[in-house]
Parts: C-alpha cells; structure tokens; sequence
C-alpha cells in the first residue's frame, strides 16, 4: 500500500513506509500520518487474539496482620527475595494446597460411599466429620 503525502513543493511524494504493519504476534499495527508534515505521529495497535500475554499480573492491595507481615519479610530475607515475590509464592503454595485438600475430601467421600462394611463406612464418616469440622 503505498500512501502520498504533500511535500513543501507542489509535488505528492510516495510515503516508503506503509501505514499497516504486521507484528511477529499476528497483529498489526495503524499509524497514522500528519500530511502536513508527512511524519508518521503515533501508534494504534490491533489485537486479534492470537497470542494472550502469558504472566500478566494485577495490582492487589491486601493489609495484613503485623505479625504477618514481619513473617513474610522474615521468609523472604532467608529466601533472597522481595516481599512481593515471598506474598506469591505463599499464595500459590496455599491455592495447590486449597487443591489438594479438596481433591482428598472427594476421594474420601467417594471411599465412605462405596464402603460396603459398616466400620469402614464408621471409621471414613468419622474421618468425614473431623475434614468438614475440625479437630
């Protein structure tokens, strides 16, 4: 595509550089061009969804307990790392621990379904109890 600016003499040049261009993403990019200068101003970028950012991060504010906190700077002094990071890390600890937890409450349920003896089904009802409630 080949687009022509106004020069300062009475003559259209062809602008070299084509007001589309393809990115390694998939998408591309509009500019758009000042004719009264023929310079190329700004950037406005098209996203089609071929290619989502991987990490993208939110900014959360979280007040924690002080005792808390000074945990969490005391780990990530140990560990060489920032708070931020050490806050991560326990997060997502907790979250595959939250995971596992349930996943273990399903298989137990499922066992004291299929429990044919009533000790058995006695001993994982129990067992039950203790994971819903405590103790």
């Amino acid at each position: 595509m080949e687009a022509h600016l106004p020069d300062k003499g009475s003559q259209s040049v062809p602008c070299l550089r084509s007001p589309f261009s393809t990115l390694s993403s998939g998408s591309f990019a509009v500019r758009k061009s000042c004719s009264k200068h023929g310079l190329h101003t700004n950037t406005i970028m098209v996203h089609n969804g071929v290619m989502s950012a991987p990490n993208k991060t939110v900014r959360q504010s979280v007040s924690l307990p002080t005792k808390v906190a000074a945990q969490v700077r005391t780990l990530a002094k140990t560990r060489r790392l920032s708070s931020n990071r050490m806050l991560v890390e326990l997060i997502e600890n907790g979250i595959e621990a939250e995971k596992r937890k349930q996943q273990e409450f399903f298989e137990l349920a499922e066992k004291f379904r299929n429990a044919a003896d009533p000790e058995e089904a006695k001993r994982l009802g129990n067992k039950l109890g203790q994971m819903v409630f405590g103790g």
